[in-house]
């Protein structure tokens, strides 16, 4: 599974067709911070697939390198992962992204697709590391994190088998329209469809995009991880629809990926943590509640063997003074608020898992 970083950082451009479109792909490119290989023996068995989907959180702000200026050493600020890593508060929980020598891991049990913000056509994949959030095709800026990050380690230290996460996000989607499932009526939403797209794509070229690849045992869609919900706040009548919408998506989705019981993991919207009060956004969080509820909606859920699960995030919600940044839109850039929400995004994905695993 050994794939060399000079290979793996190379921007390399080439057309992979898929149902006549041509979508032109680009590795991801080597950052200039040291990694350390984690070269894990995977047992032989289907390619897991993950698919990640959601708005601008989803394709990550959380910052792993922001300098102090006001800082006469120039520390890093407060939450970023370089910050977590070395502060005792919080380096043991960080421990296993980086190695002794402060190195970034990279992780070859795992391995990830994500696509590229800056581009419709574009995307980025390799071993699992940091560097997959917002960005990455920008080397001008140090690499950010996303929900994608936990979530990484939580399935990839509990699954045997490979595992590949294809993240499929971009800023400024909603629900309602957007992302809007065929169940829901209306138009389709754009972005949707463009998902949709994407994981063909990726799916189609499996051998091209990892060589490792055992194309002889295959791979399955084991779930869908989902972080969305600034977009859709904003309007009383979207949060209205949210619910509805929420649950036609699942449902839609587990139709076209053919996958009746496909878990789906929903950890909920944390802007302002416990501290939230307005009602819009309140809305939201409660519509996704109720979209897991197995008794609102057992047809896509059992509360004996849970396959839709929201998980509180609240907690992990980081004010101003103690991140990066003072964007609460984007969690403040804050990489320990995306770390957590990843990793209860993953547990819950594991835990549905569990009787199939």
């Amino acid at each position: 599974m050994a794939i060399s970083l000079a290979l793996w950082g190379a921007v390399l451009c080439c057309c992979l067709t898929v149902a006549s479109a041509a979508v032109v792909e680009r590795k991801w490119r080597e950052e200039q911070l040291p990694r350390e290989r984690v070269r894990a023996t995977v047992k032989p068995g289907p390619l897991k697939v993950f698919i990640l989907a959601g708005q601008s959180n989803m394709v990550g702000m959380g910052a792993t390198d922001m300098v102090n200026n006001s800082d006469p050493n120039h520390g890093q600020l407060n939450g970023t992962l370089k910050y977590l890593v070395s502060h005792p508060r919080t380096k043991e929980e960080f421990s296993a992204c980086v190695n002794a020598s402060g190195n970034w891991t990279v992780r070859d049990d795992v391995w990830m697709w994500s696509n590229d913000e800056g581009g419709p056509d574009s995307g980025y994949w390799g071993p699992f590391s940091v560097g997959y959030g917002a960005g990455a095709y920008d080397t001008r800026s140090p690499p950010r994190i996303g929900p994608e990050y936990g979530f990484g380690f939580v399935v990839g230290d509990a699954i045997e088998e490979q595992v590949l996460i294809i993240k499929t996000a971009w800023g400024g989607r909603s629900l309602a329209q957007d992302f809007r499932p065929p169940s829901s009526g209306g138009t389709v939403g754009a972005t949707y469809e463009i998902m949709l797209a994407k994981v063909q794509m990726v799916l189609a070229n499996l051998t091209h995009l990892f060589p490792a690849y055992n194309a002889t045992a295959g791979y399955e869609i084991s779930g869908f991880g989902w972080f969305l919900g600034w977009n859709d706040g904003c309007s009383a009548s979207d949060v209205s629809q949210y619910e509805t919408n929420m649950v036609n998506l699942i449902k839609d989705l587990r139709k076209e990926w053919k996958v009746a019981d496909m878990p789906a993991s929903i950890p909920i919207s944390c802007f302002s943590g416990w501290d939230e009060k307005i009602p819009r956004r309140l809305g939201i969080i409660q519509a996704q509640f109720n979209s897991a509820n197995a008794t609102l909606h057992p047809d896509i859920n059992n509360a004996q063997n849970p396959s839709v699960m929201a998980e509180e995030t609240r907690m992990f919600w980081r004010a101003a003074q103690y991140s990066p940044s003072n964007r609460e839109y984007h969690l403040n850039f804050n990489a320990e608020t995306y770390w957590y929400i990843g990793k209860v995004m993953g547990q819950a994905m594991v835990k549905m898992m569990k009787p199939a695993m």
